[in-house]
């Protein structure tokens, strides 16, 4: 049985804990449901400190079931490291013993992964000497300053190195999240994770890691909100002008703001949202072409199938013929319980 240890800091942020905590226990219970009793792994909650009982930020308290001094480290497989509120480096020099534990953990064979400044603990640690990290932008100059070995990626929300995984914002430890469940579990039921903890299908881990220029990979929080906002409701109808005013922006700024975080314009970003979307029914559903233009927010069936030629060179039934061949002829998936970079 793979075992997993979420460590618990003083001060950390909750959600750093708790989205691994649940998307984990969330995939055992579909593990067991389906009777896949081999897939389930033991999620340990690890306080940093000799006291079981760790306040976290905010006031919310979490009783763990055991030390760093108890844990075996050499039974995890997968350790979580939470971001900290505030200035990491305070954290950091309070905790110092964690360093000695991590450095143990990894040579023992675990993998460890960092959320937001999180990464300054496997930096403190010197396990990221040479090697690609990132953390929250807020906190790259001191970052840098700090540890000057550290490859740091500032274009970059995950980072993977040598089973060392770094994670810049929180909605990227979900991400990160889906690939470990895959690992772990298999990808039915990291799908089936996706759709219940993830507003979007579930991309890529590796497209995340490789793809040169992201365009969720900038720092402007205004934009960043307006991206996660058409996310939610690319099916309903959208102009940019109501768009610019939902957010306190003229037409102008918010053109500009947005060209300059992600290398394109925000009806482009919709339409290309509204088409990933449309590929996934394509390939998943047995809706029809009129039926699926709907559902991405299209009422003209021509003009959404002309769009879809447009970015993919193939009309929707073109491309819903490849797909569905390639899923039928394809030999099924074998899952896996190795968690790997």
């Amino acid at each position: 049985m793979k075992q997993i240890a979420l460590l618990a800091i003083p001060g950390a942020l909750g959600s750093a804990l708790t989205i691994p905590l649940e998307m984990l226990s969330a995939a055992n219970d579909i593990a067991r449901a389906r009777n896949q009793l081999s897939k389930i792994v033991k999620i340990d909650i690890v306080a940093s400190s000799p006291e079981l009982e760790i306040e976290l930020y905010g006031g919310l308290t979490i009783l763990c079931q055991q030390t760093i001094v108890d844990a075996n480290v050499s039974d995890s497989d997968l350790i979580f490291v939470p971001g900290v509120w505030g200035n990491p480096l305070k954290s950091v020099r309070k905790n110092r013993h964690i360093s000695g534990w991590l450095n143990s953990a990894h040579d023992l064979g675990s993998h460890i992964c960092s959320s937001v400044t999180g990464s300054y603990f496997l930096a403190e640690a010197g396990l990221l000497d040479g090697r690609a990290a990132t953390t929250h932008w807020r906190f790259f100059e001191q970052f840098q300053k700090q540890y000057p070995k550290v490859r740091l990626q500032k274009k970059r929300f995950i980072t993977s190195d040598n089973g060392l995984f770094c994670t810049g914002s929180i909605n990227a430890v979900r991400d990160v999240m889906l690939h470990f469940i895959e690992q772990l579990f298999g990808e039915s039921i990291s799908n089936e994770i996706s759709r219940h903890f993830s507003h979007e299908f579930k991309r890529s881990f590796e497209s995340l890691l490789l793809k040169e220029d992201q365009q969720s990979s900038h720092h402007d929080e205004e934009i960043i909100k307006i991206q996660d906002w058409i996310q939610l409701n690319f099916q309903t109808p959208i102009q940019v002008s109501g768009m610019a005013g939902r957010f306190d922006l003229s037409v102008r700024s918010l053109n500009r703001r947005f060209k300059l975080a992600t290398n394109t314009t925000p009806l482009d970003y919709l339409q290309g949202v509204r088409i990933r979307e449309s590929m996934e029914l394509l390939k998943h559903s047995n809706l029809n072409v009129l039926e699926i233009a709907h559902l991405v927010g299209y009422q003209d069936a021509s003009y959404f199938s002309d769009l879809f030629k447009k970015h993919n060179s193939v009309t929707p039934h073109e491309y819903r013929k490849v797909v569905r061949n390639k899923l039928f002829l394809a030999e099924p998936k074998k899952a896996t319980n190795s968690v790997t970079s």
